[in-house]
């Protein structure tokens, strides 16, 4: 089937339906669209037997729902209307929630009903949410309706507020004034606001006396001040005080900016606010914000590092290569990288790279750190490393996670393996080295020339990752720790030590692993510091959010996710 995606953003969810529809076998078309005409031109261009809208902030004209098939993905319940419906599903306080795949009609979110999947609500900001359980569940009502189509008994259902399974409303227009700040409330009723508007628009709340949007919400259970005092700052984030106690602000966006971390965007002000370090590795008696962690059990080590849209900024990717230097010696015969539940990782940080003096020169060094990172992880011998990707991962970041002996990923996640859409990116991280090692140098080229999103079916099909399983986030994790715990007590560890170490010096005869990243560098460095201007441009145009039309069905960019 010829399928037509509308969307205002080839997201997260965008990329998921992407990747699982063609998987089926359906030919997907998609067109960024900004306006009515937008959606007019692409419908009679390409004539879809089925029109999707995964994610549209517009209303679709008559011209073309009236002619083709149109449905569009709601992430409320039955019943529910708006554009905020997740936002008051946070800020209310719902246990459960739900999508409905609506065919469009005359009022935004008010047609026929063809599917809808419900699922319990959890303490995790909307775009957490919107990443796992909402794109979860639109999928399956995706795959329920196409399967519909087919039927010739099938009628959607109207939309019936008297019956008893619609319990849905027509909700408001979120104001700034309804998400507004009281620093002396509760600790759970600031981070409910701030969680209800990340990863947009966010909060609008003022800090040293300068109006900013805040994200990236986190409780501390330990400092307690004056309710709204600046009361420390640690790994980018500054903490706040409330009313019963603190919250830790990842993030903030000043008016006409974009997003940063919080005491990167306020470093100047910082001069008399403590900073509070903590450890990777030390104990802490309650909540509290810290990117990287280390858990231990049973000789397997477990690197955790949730970064903010899985971005990694130079700082962070040296703080990730000293945890894991340190894990490597424990007494463990088993590291395993957990990245973070939303993102694996995404590679260097635009957006710091964007607010430095000179973005060439922080794009250098951010590069470089990456390099330093992954070469530690391949050049590991003394232990058996694993990947453990929970979530999305892009450019740099899928190549990352190669770098590990083993990489298994998490049902739905969608990796993005190339860097060209970024202004024409050459990419380092020595990709030239772990793709083509994993699946051939004829799909290398093919991965990072196309750009396409791929599905964790298609990854392991083509030996991009060694194994997929979990529906959700705690399934898999349980599954990833017998794995590591299975290899540290094989009785063939050994050898599995011995084959590894043999195979890097055979690979490091054949061709030295420096020569591959001073090959990509070269490249690299005409991207930052040549005359075309191409990646520069495109990563103006990616951190401002500068809207664009494309038709392309591999762009990749989104709202949320920073490549």
């Amino acid at each position: 089937m010829l399928i037509l995606f509308l969307t205002t953003a080839h997201n997260s969810m965008s990329q998921r339906m992407y990747a699982e529809l063609t998987g089926r076998g359906h030919r997907i078309a998609i067109q960024i669209v900004n306006s009515e005409q937008d959606m007019i031109d692409a419908a009679e261009r390409h004539e879809p037997e089925l029109i999707l809208a995964p994610f549209l902030k517009i209303m679709i004209p008559k011209s073309v729902w009236s002619r083709h098939t149109t449905l569009v993905v709601h992430p409320g319940i039955k019943g529910d209307r708006g554009p905020f419906s997740l936002d008051w599903a946070i800020m209310d306080g719902n246990e459960e929630w739900g999508v409905t795949l609506l065919q469009a009609d005359e009022e935004m979110d008010a047609g026929d009903i063809w599917a809808t999947a419900h699922f319990r609500m959890k303490n995790v900001s909307k775009s957490r949410l919107y990443r796992h359980e909402v794109t979860q569940a639109a999928v399956k009502c995706v795959l329920e309706a196409i399967e519909s189509i087919g039927k010739n008994d099938f009628r959607p259902e109207p939309l019936d507020y008297s019956k008893d399974d619609v319990k849905g409303k027509l909700h408001p227009k979120i104001t700034q004034a309804d998400r507004r700040i009281d620093w002396a409330q509760t600790t759970e009723a600031i981070a409910k606001k701030i969680r209800a508007a990340d990863s947009h628009p966010g909060v609008l709340d003022e800090m040293f006396g300068q109006p900013v949007y805040l994200f990236g919400a986190h409780e501390e259970d330990l400092l307690k001040g004056v309710p709204g005092e600046i009361l420390g700052y640690r790994d980018g984030a500054v903490c706040r005080a409330t009313g019963d106690g603190a919250i830790w602000i990842t993030h903030v966006k000043p008016k006409g900016c974009f997003k940063l971390p919080a005491a990167l965007a306020f470093k100047d002000r910082l001069d008399l606010i403590p900073h509070l370090p903590l450890s990777p590795f030390a104990k802490y008696e309650g909540r509290t914000y810290r990117e990287i962690f280390y858990e231990e059990k049973n000789r397997v080590g477990y690197l955790h590092f949730d970064f903010y849209n899985g971005a990694m900024s130079t700082e962070q990717c040296i703080r990730l290569k000293e945890a894991y230097l340190e894990a490597s010696k424990r007494d463990i015969k088993v590291i395993v990288l957990m990245g973070g539940i939303d993102f694996w990782s995404n590679g260097i940080h635009l957006n710091v790279i964007e607010h430095a003096e000179s973005p060439a020169d922080e794009s250098w060094a951010n590069i470089n750190a990456m390099n330093d990172l992954v070469r530690e992880i391949v050049l590991t011998g003394s232990r058996i490393t694993i990947s453990a990707m929970q979530g999305n991962a892009g450019a740099g970041g899928v190549i990352l996670a190669l770098a590990a002996d083993r990489v298994y990923a998490r049902e739905g996640i969608v990796l993005n393996p190339h860097y060209k859409k970024m202004g024409g990116l050459y990419g380092s991280e020595y990709w030239t080295y772990l793709l083509p090692g994993r699946v051939g140098p004829n799909k290398a080229l093919e991965l990072t020339e196309q750009c396409l999103p791929i599905g964790t079916a298609s990854a392991e099909s083509i030996g991009l990752v060694d194994g997929v399983f979990g529906e959700d986030q705690e399934a898999f994790c349980s599954r990833v720790e017998q794995i590591a715990q299975e290899l540290a007590e094989s009785p063939n560890y050994a050898q599995f030590l011995q084959a590894k170490r043999e195979k890097r010096f055979k690979d490091e005869q054949s061709k030295p692993l420096e020569h591959y990243r001073s090959e990509e560098l070269r490249k690299m460095r005409i991207n930052f510091y040549g005359e075309n201007p191409a990646y520069h441009e495109a990563r103006r145009q990616f951190v401002y959010k500068l809207s664009c039309s494309v038709e392309a069905a591999g762009d990749v960019r989104s709202e949320t996710a920073v490549t």
